[in-house]
C-alpha cells in the first residue's frame, strides 16, 4: 500500500469518526430567548429545526360540534354510569366518541364495554376508565394551581394510544452479579435524561414523599442528613423535569441562587404544584388500579404503571402547548357522581 494510500485512508476513518461524534451532538443553528435576569444565563434554548415536528406531534384533534344539553339524563336512559350520569344523552355520547377517538381509536367502544352488553363491568379496562375519569376531573378542578384553566383531558397523556407513550414504574434496575448489591446509579438511564445519575427518581419523588430540598443550612454533622447522595437523586429529578418539558434548568430556577424561591420565576411554584398533583395521581388513583390490571400493565415489580411529568408535557413546555381541549369538553372539568361523593375512586 502506498503512501497516499495509507493517508487517504486514515482522513476516511477521521471523517468517519467525526460524523459519529457528531450524531450525538445537538447541530446548529440554535437560538436562545432571554426569560429572566441578565447576566445569570437565565435563557430558553431551542432548535427551530425541531419547532415544526414538535408542534405536528402537540397538535390536538378538531372538537366535534357541541352537544345540547337538554333531554333525558343518560343515567336514566344507561344501565350502571357511574360517572357521567348527570349529562344528557347528546353530550355523554358526544364525550364517549372523543374519548374513543383520544384512547382506543383502533378497537372502538369494545375496548372497554362488552359490545352484546355495554352495561357489563367484566372488562378491567371499564373499571380502570372510571377511575382515569375520576382523576381527570380531580386535576381539573382542584389542581388548578398547576393545570389552571387549560386543565387536561384524556387526550392529553393518551395520544390516541391506549397505554399513554411515558409512563413508567419501579425500576429494579439492571442485573448486577449475584452478592453485589446495585449503585443505583452510573448507568445511563433514560428516566434521567441518560446520565449517569440514580437511575429511578420518580419513585422516591413522584410516589413517596422523599425530602427534594438537600442543602443543609448548618455544618456537618450537627444531626443534618443531607448528603451528595442525596443531591444526586434530586438532580436525577431535575434531569427528569428539563428532559419531559424540554427546557433548561432556568425555566424554573435563578442561576445566581437556585435554592431562594424569592428570585425563581412562577414556574418554580408550578412544578411545586405539580410534583404533590402527580403524587396523588399515583397514589390515589393509579394505585388503586393494581388488583384490577392485568400483569401485562404493570412493571417488572408488579406496580401500575404511572405518571410523571413527561406523560402530559412530553417535551413541550406546556403540554399541547396549552392547547385549550378542556373548553370544549367542560364535563371533564368538575368531579361529578360517584367520583364527587367520594373525592375518590374507591366507589367508582
Amino acid at each position: 500500500m502506498s503512501m497516499n494510500e495509507r493517508e487517504g485512508r486514515a482522513l476516511l476513518t477521521v471523517i468517519v469518526l467525526l460524523a459519529v461524534l457528531a450524531a450525538g451532538c445537538e447541530h446548529p443553528p440554535v437560538e436562545t430567548v432571554q426569560r429572566g435576569y441578565r447576566g445569570v444565563g437565565m435563557e430558553g434554548v431551542f432548535n427551530p429545526r425541531r419547532l415544526e415536528d414538535m408542534v405536528a406531534a402537540n397538535m390536538p384533534p378538531a372538537a366535534s360540534p357541541p352537544a345540547p344539553a337538554a333531554g333525558p339524563k343518560a343515567s336514566e336512559i344507561y344501565q350502571n354510569v357511574h360517572i357521567l350520569g348527570d349529562l344528557s344523552v347528546a353530550e355523554f355520547t358526544r364525550l364517549m366518541a372523543a374519548i374513543t377517538a383520544w384512547v382506543s381509536p383502533e378497537q372502538g367502544c369494545t375496548y372497554c364495554h362488552d359490545a352484546a352488553n355495554f352495561a357489563d363491568d367484566s372488562l378491567y379496562t371499564k373499571k380502570v376508565a372510571r377511575i382515569m375519569l375520576a382523576m381527570t376531573q380531580r386535576t381539573n378542578e382542584d389542581w388548578q394551581a398547576h393545570v389552571g384553566k387549560t386543565g387536561v383531558t384524556c387526550y392529553t397523556c393518551h395520544r390516541g394510544q391506549p397505554v399513554p407513550a411515558e409512563v413508567w414504574a419501579t425500576d429494579p434496575g439492571p442485573r448486577h452479579a449475584k452478592g453485589i448489591a446495585p449503585a443505583q446509579q452510573n448507568i445511563a438511564s433514560p428516566t434521567v435524561a441518560s446520565a449517569s445519575l440514580p437511575y429511578d427518581p420518580l419513585t422516591p419523588f413522584l410516589e413517596q414523599d422523599y425530602d427534594i430540598r438537600v442543602i443543609s443550612e448548618s455544618a456537618l454533622p450537627q444531626g443534618s442528613r443531607k448528603s451528595i447522595k442525596q443531591t444526586e437523586w434530586t438532580y436525577g429529578l431535575m434531569m427528569h423535569f428539563s428532559d419531559s418539558l424540554g427546557v433548561n434548568c432556568t425555566h424554573c430556577h435563578n442561576s445566581r441562587s437556585f435554592f431562594a424561591w424569592d428570585q425563581s420565576p412562577p414556574e418554580r411554584t408550578k412544578a411545586w404544584h405539580a410534583i404533590r398533583q402527580v403524587r396523588e395521581m399515583n397514589n390515589v388513583f393509579i394505585n388503586s388500579t393494581s388488583d384490577i390490571l392485568p400483569d401485562t400493565r404493570k412493571g417488572p415489580l408488579g406496580d401500575p404503571l404511572k405518571v410523571s411529568c413527561k406523560t402530559c408535557h412530553q417535551g413541550a413546555y406546556k403540554p399541547l402547548y396549552g392547547a385549550q381541549m378542556l373548553r370544549d369538553y367542560p364535563s371533564l372539568a368538575k368531579l361529578s357522581g360517584a367520583a364527587k361523593q367520594a373525592k375518590t375512586p374507591a366507589s367508582n
